[in-house]
């Protein structure tokens, strides 16, 4: 039990799980992709050597970021921001663009794209435990009026997201926030009044949009045999896949739901194929390699005697781990199918590279531990 709370082999533990998942998710890629590739007149390989290179290039993102100290995050962290909300506010001009309904795209049609509200992610947990540092050391002076902007700037970025209609990714959004004002001090009865507020802004969103609201009623009620050809359809077959899997799997490659019957079967159901080539086996084996991430941040951060490296690394945490428990849910079909990745696993520049970097600002501030400080110390010299 000491070593599994022992601060250096969650420093272990953690960057091995980031680098097992990100070479599993490369492996899946191509497994799930091969045949969809074929069939666009692609070569096989395409779309796994595109993953490779968004992972060299968020290995090398991550790496530059590790060897920031805690210091300059904590500087820099309202420029940062800033950066983020330019960004998602470029996807409401010319150069947006809309992917299955969701315009929260920048890019050029056919040469590159990329999804700003990945960046935002990140940068909230890198900015928000800062403003809530500020926010509590001002709080007994100023009342509730010390939480004023953080709270603003935290809705003007969810704004951002949701003016696209990316539900799914607003309510990563809403997680991250949720645990930056808990763990930063903020009462928790407003909490739970703000959060309540914008829980019911976000289902008003989603019962206006009759193509959101056939999804949830889907995931929760029978199909009839026309809705099982058409909303239902990727739930059930991800569910085929899931079921077919069986204990140890069909083998990675041997998938059948990959052969254009599951749709988004390399992106946000990737899942589904990883239980169906490998199993319960496999399946329960990536979740584990999640807890373990998850438990090692917040072990860490418990340790830390920087506030604000401590709640950054809860940020990410929550981050990482909730969306990966979101995209599993709804696979499984415990929620309704929404645009959310498998971080480190699926298909996508802007998820993979961001989720590396992630995983790199995650390391700078683990080394804000005294212990994993020494080490680093120590093998640097």
């Amino acid at each position: 039990m000491r070593r599994l709370l022992n601060p250096l082999w969650c420093y272990h533990g953690f960057r091995l799980s980031v680098i097992t998942l990100t070479c599993f998710g490369v492996i899946m890629v191509f497994s799930s992709s091969s045949v969809i590739m074929v069939s666009a007149g692609l070569s096989p390989w395409h779309q796994a050597i595109t993953q490779c290179v968004y992972c060299v290039i968020g290995i090398v993102a991550g790496v530059a970021a590790m060897h920031m100290p805690v210091d300059w995050y904590r500087r820099f962290a309202g420029v940062l921001l800033g950066l983020a909300v330019v960004l998602q506010l470029i996807t409401f001009t010319p150069l947006g663009v809309s992917v299955n309904g969701n315009a929260g795209w920048v890019g050029i049609p056919g040469k590159f794209t990329m999804q700003p509200a990945e960046f935002m992610k990140l940068m909230l947990c890198i900015w928000l435990p800062r403003a809530m540092q500020q926010a509590s050391q001002r709080f007994k002076r100023d009342g509730m009026v010390a939480y004023v902007w953080p709270a603003f700037f935290f809705g003007v970025c969810l704004l951002t997201v949701l003016g696209g209609k990316d539900v799914g990714t607003a309510m990563i959004l809403v997680i991250i926030g949720a645990a930056a004002f808990l763990v930063g001090g903020f009462p928790l009865r407003w909490l739970l009044g703000i959060f309540g507020v914008l829980a019911l802004s976000i289902g008003v969103i989603v019962v206006s949009s009759p193509n959101r609201m056939n999804r949830i009623l889907a995931a929760y009620q029978s199909c009839t045999n026309e809705q099982a050809q058409e909303v239902c359809y990727q739930a059930i077959r991800a569910k085929y896949a899931m079921a077919s899997g069986g204990f140890f799997g069909v083998g990675i490659g041997n998938s059948k739901e990959k052969w254009n019957y599951l749709p988004e079967a390399h992106n946000d159901f990737i899942f589904a194929i990883i239980g169906e080539e490998t199993g319960f086996l496999g399946a329960a084996l990536v979740i584990l390699l999640f807890v373990v991430l998850g438990w090692c941040l917040i072990c860490v951060a418990m340790r830390t005697r920087d506030r604000y490296a401590a709640v950054v690394m809860v940020c990410i945490a929550t981050w990482i781990v909730g969306q990966g428990l979101v995209n599993i849910m709804v696979v499984v079909g415990l929620l309704p199918v929404m645009g959310v990745p498998l971080p480190f696993v699926s298909a996508g520049g802007s998820s993979l590279i961001m989720c590396l970097m992630a995983a790199g600002v995650a390391v700078s501030m683990m080394r804000s531990q005294d212990q994993i400080r020494d080490y680093a110390t120590a093998l640097s010299s």
